[in-house]
């Protein structure tokens, strides 16, 4: 069973959810700034404060001071914020993770005290590390709930499972489950969540990062893939009057002015993410190729130089939008890939992601 919060809004005050910031403390620092952020909003933190980001433990240092300046900040538990567990429970995939992702707030402890792993015998030893010198930051992180709830919506880190009394679900479930929006759940108000990249759901629609709003299905993703995704991004989102919106920041630094209008007449769109990147090609153009995605079994245009392998076993080499995008003259842009032939990969200010003839 999870531990639920209950809280009390003032519907007429901006209630901010963010999700995911994943350590990275100048891009979090920026969205706040982007929403004009005060101590009159309700701000709410859904997990997922560490890893992947280069400031895991000055992530949890600014938040618990947000906390401490006001009462109307909540922050739930994310899985990656508990990675420590992992080492407690002397699971031995944890050093292989430790070695391979150096971004860990693990790896943060350990430099911090001049430290790695080779000064450790074994994880009981380097569990009595953690615990001596950073109870107190884990402490408060056990403390965290799992869920808030309001009148009109619940805010957790993956999903609630499909029960009766979504009160009751396991604390695995809330914190680790993939594609929530792919499933259904019984409760009677929207359910926002992050952890599951919300552009992993756009293999057929235009690709984004921004939030899926579905008030009908009473699913909200917030996820945009900060820190995962190269043109992924740090969402907000805002409801003040039950009306929502939101607002966004990227690592995107190269801006671009479109010199001339272009109308794109293939309607090709989609997106490949993880973990479908098999391909059977089916034909091959100059620039593009039109493949199966084998695991999807739908059609994508790919670009040529995102294609590895031979026409026999054929992969994407990474998440990649198969989007292709109209885009006016004057129009600023952020550029994503300018190195292909032929076509640019952009992002629009509107978050959409897609391809444009040089």
């Amino acid at each position: 069973m999870i531990d639920v919060r209950r809280v009390q809004l003032d519907k007429t005050n901006r209630s901010i959810i963010i999700s995911d910031i994943h350590a990275n403390l100048m891009l979090f620092k920026e969205l706040l700034g982007k929403l004009n952020y005060t101590h009159e909003d309700y701000l709410f933190i859904n997990g997922d404060l560490c890893e992947k980001g280069p400031n895991s433990l000055e992530v949890v240092k600014f938040v618990r001071e947000l906390s401490e300046q006001s009462h109307k900040v909540y922050i739930t538990k994310g899985n990656c914020d508990l990675v420590y567990r992992y080492v407690f429970n002397e699971s031995e995939g944890i050093i292989p993770y430790m070695n391979k992702q150096q971004n860990s707030v693990l790896n943060e402890m350990l430099a911090m005290h001049s430290k790695t792993l080779d000064d450790f015998n074994n994880l009981t030893e380097l569990a009595h590390f953690y615990r001596e010198h950073f109870q107190e930051e884990i402490e408060w992180m056990e403390s965290l709930p799992n869920a808030y709830e309001t009148d009109d919506f619940i805010v957790i880190h993956a999903g609630i499972e499909n029960i009766k009394d979504w009160h009751q679900t396991e604390e695995n479930f809330a914190l680790y489950t993939d594609s929530f929006y792919e499933k259904v759940h019984q409760a009677d108000k929207t359910v926002i969540v992050g952890h599951w990249p919300v552009v992993n759901y756009r293999a057929k629609q235009i690709c984004s990062h921004n939030p899926l709003i579905d008030l009908d299905k009473k699913v909200i993703a917030l996820d945009g893939g900060n820190q995962i995704k190269k043109d992924g991004q740090l969402n907000a989102l805002i409801i003040k009057n039950d009306t929502y919106s939101y607002t966004y920041v990227d690592e995107l630094t190269e801006e671009m002015i479109v010199q001339q209008d272009y109308s794109d007449l293939t309607n090709r769109i989609g997106t490949v993410t993880y973990p479908n990147y098999e391909m059977r090609i089916i034909k091959r153009e100059e620039y593009f190729t039109l493949c199966e995605n084998r695991k999807l079994g739908i059609e994508q245009w790919l670009k040529n130089e995102y294609l590895i392998g031979n026409d026999d076993l054929t992969n994407c080499r990474t998440d990649l939008s198969t989007t292709f995008l109209s885009v006016n003259r004057d129009e600023k842009v952020w550029i994503v890939d300018k190195e292909c032939d032929g076509y640019i990969l952009i992002k629009r200010t509107n978050g959409e992601v897609g391809w444009i003839p040089k």
